[in-house]
């Protein structure tokens, strides 16, 4: 066993009976480095990815190749989810040196962490236009003892280029015209025939998506609510969509999101969630409630643990020579489960034929929506309602019979960002479609989370890292915000406040720019200082912060979180506009500067019948940058609510609702009926 024994990380404990003498991540590998003049071969992979077990079969397990690292080499293996400071940085280096980066990430680095070569995945030979890995680490050895002094020197200048790359943020004035431009660049990059953006391979960016819809609720260019709407459809009609056990694949290999690459992020699942959701509560499509709901069923199926939380992700493979095998189907598996009924019309609505769209093996088939259901009823001379019947006995008996098949693994490593994305998109998920138990999932995710931070105003260590992460605390502290509007229970509320002020006064750098991403030096470029602003691939960290920063403008009325709010937007607005698809959580913090809020507050004694319908109505209803309060009485720090709502406060026990915005409140609602038409007139069109 090697020094990967004993990681908490599945992809790493993995590693720890190969013949490679791996280290982890940290400054004992690159000391020995330095003493004995070896260079570092870096592998940065993780366990939902497919290529990275294939490497790991076909390089780090075989003894010849081990053989010649282990001689030459100080070798690091690193989890890109455990370490994503890490992943970020030498990603760009490497894509700096070959304008290609993703995993397996393989680098070779000096012994003071600068990367002089590198590339993602090598076969062992030569094949495919890929240089062989032995042929590769022979050269690179080779360089490193004959060619020393080019060789640092190349890793002193890509370390420069990674250093002036990770400052994403800059100043600048927040204007609509910012907003506009990367409107502009997002819908310029849409697919009108597919939906989606760009052409292959395609990525669903739900944040690009709620930006657009809350600029097509705005009131925006005509057109907006179709960008939005086609690319929703596509992703739920395709096979990035797992059409029998919900949820999202990572991604779609075509442009017509039919083959995806298996594999199902938490992350990704989250904002696809919230996508959805709202999406749903501004428009109504039924088919985005079925697919939201769907995600909810899988994360409580797949990712939930009973003690609350949620794990990282499912992998794509059972084995390494499948691509996919247990998500897809041939004819005659398909045929074998179902009755002719059942599966003469399965067979039409996911396009099950006997050529499939799986090149490992033609004969599997991805499923899809290929046949709306008023068009299968028509080719089959049925009632629309017997073809949905025979639809839901289809998809119950392959799900079962699927479930019997070798499930892909689960990492079940609760990582605090990703578990704040879920527990947030869940809650929102609950209140919007009446669901209970999804609504108490993420609660319960959060509370096990605030249970176990290490202080009242921080959110548990990232599992496996060294340094605090901006993205862990802010992703918290915008959940424990969705929590207080969900529950009106202030201690949500308050440990927001507590995060928040301890990331303003320890992750903002002297000089006063955008956020840090990480707290602390480090080992080789994490001692070069990041401020990122590009969602990659999650929502960037400092776009999330400036959301909450704004939410906690409107929700408390307090002077310091309104100064922080547009401080912060003026530290990231310059150039935002310019990164279109992957801005947009940058953007809608600049929305939220720039616009006023629309507060929602219902005033009623607690476990009135009325007043929780109000509440709950207000939850669910779609309005760009709203908040909702639900206040039981005068709350404690009252004087800090808007002069209008102050007097209203006194008006009696409740319930009532007011619809808000800055100091100016509209008229109270007395019942459900009449805030059910104030909220209809202001909702979108």
């Amino acid at each position: 066993m090697n020094r990967l024994a004993g990681s908490a990380s599945p992809y790493l404990a993995a590693a720890a009976s190969q013949p490679v003498h791996w280290h982890p991540w940290g400054d004992e590998a690159f000391a020995r480095a330095r003493a004995e003049d070896r260079p570092v071969l870096l592998d940065v992979g993780a366990a939902w990815c497919h290529w990275c077990h294939v490497m790991d079969r076909e390089s780090y397990e075989d003894a010849g190749l081990a053989g010649l690292l282990n001689a030459a080499f100080v070798c690091v293996k690193v989890d890109r989810d455990e370490r994503p400071d890490v992943d970020a940085r030498y990603q760009r280096a490497v894509q700096a040196l070959t304008g290609q980066g993703g995993w397996p990430l393989t680098a070779l680095l000096t012994p003071e962490g600068d990367v002089f070569y590198g590339g993602t995945y090598f076969p062992p030979d030569a094949r495919w236009g890929r240089p062989g890995f032995r042929e590769v680490l022979e050269r690179a050895l080779a360089a490193w003892r004959e060619q020393r002094a080019e060789v640092t020197g190349q890793a002193a200048a890509v370390r420069r280029v990674v250093a002036g790359s990770l400052g994403e943020a800059r100043a600048g004035e927040p204007t609509e015209a910012l907003l506009a431009e990367g409107e502009a660049r997002m819908t310029a990059a849409w697919d009108p025939r597919h939906g989606g953006f760009g052409d292959r391979p395609k990525f669903p960016h739900p944040t690009a998506l709620l930006f657009l819809l809350q600029r097509a609720a705005d009131g925006g260019a005509e057109g907006l609510r179709e960008v939005v709407g086609s690319t929703l459809d596509a992703m739920a009609g395709g096979g990035i969509h797992d059409q029998l056990g919900g949820g999202f694949h990572r991604y779609s290999v075509d442009e017509r999101w039919v083959v995806p690459h298996f594999e199902k992020m938490a992350s990704d699942n989250a904002e696809l969630l919230r996508a959805f959701t709202e999406a749903w509560a501004a428009f109504r499509e039924p088919r985005w409630a079925e697919a939201a709901r769907g995600i909810v069923r899988w994360v409580r199926e797949v990712l939930e643990d009973p003690a609350g939380g949620y794990g990282a992700s499912q992998d794509a493979d059972v084995g390494l020579d499948d691509d996919g095998d247990y998500f897809t189907w041939t004819r005659a598996e398909a045929a074998a489960v179902l009755e002719p009924a059942e599966f003469a019309v399965a067979a039409e609505r996911w396009d099950i034929g006997t050529a499939g769209e799986m090149s490992h093996d033609p004969a599997r088939n991805v499923l899809f929506v290929a046949a709306g259901e008023e068009d299968l009823a028509f080719r089959t001379e049925q009632p629309a309602e017997r073809v949905r019947e025979l639809l839901a006995d289809a998809a119950a008996k392959l799900r079962s019979a699927r479930a019997r098949r070798p499930a892909p693994a689960v990492d079940h490593t609760r990582y605090a960002a990703w578990n704040g994305m879920l527990a947030g998109a869940m809650i929102r998920a609950g209140v919007v479609f009446d669901e209970d138990a999804a609504l108490a999932s993420g609660i319960r995710a959060l509370a096990r989370l605030r249970d176990e931070a290490p202080a009242p105003d921080a959110v548990p260590h990232h599992p496996g890292g060294e340094a605090e992460l901006l993205d862990d605390q802010v992703q918290v502290a915008a959940a424990a915000l969705d929590a207080f509007e969900a529950t009106g229970d202030a201690a949500w509320l308050a440990w927001a406040e507590a995060i928040l002020d301890r990331v303003w006064r320890e992750f903002r750098p002297s000089d006063g720019g955008a956020l840090l991403d990480r707290l602390g030096g480090g080992t080789g470029l994490l001692a070069e200082p990041g401020r990122p602003l590009q969602d990659n691939p999650t929502p960037s960290p400092n776009g999330v912060a400036g959301v909450a920063f704004a939410r906690l403008a409107a929700l408390t009325h307090h002077p310091r979180w309104a100064e922080r709010r547009d401080t912060h937007a003026r530290a990231i607005a310059g150039g935002a506009g310019e990164l279109g698809l992957h801005g947009a959580a940058a953007l809608l913090a600049l929305d939220w500067a720039l616009r006023p809020a629309a507060e929602l507050v219902i005033v009623g004694a607690p476990g009135d019948a009325e007043g929780e319908r109000m509440h709950r109505r207000a939850l669910a209803t779609y309005l760009p940058r709203r908040t909702v309060r639900r206040l039981a009485g005068p709350p404690a720090d009252a004087a800090t609510l808007p002069e209008a709502l102050r007097g209203m406060l006194q008006a009696g026990p409740g319930p009532r609702a007011y619809a808000c915005q800055g100091a100016a409140c509209g008229a109270p609602a007395a019942s459900d009926a009449e805030w059910a038409a104030v909220l209809e007139a202001l909702g979108p069109r």
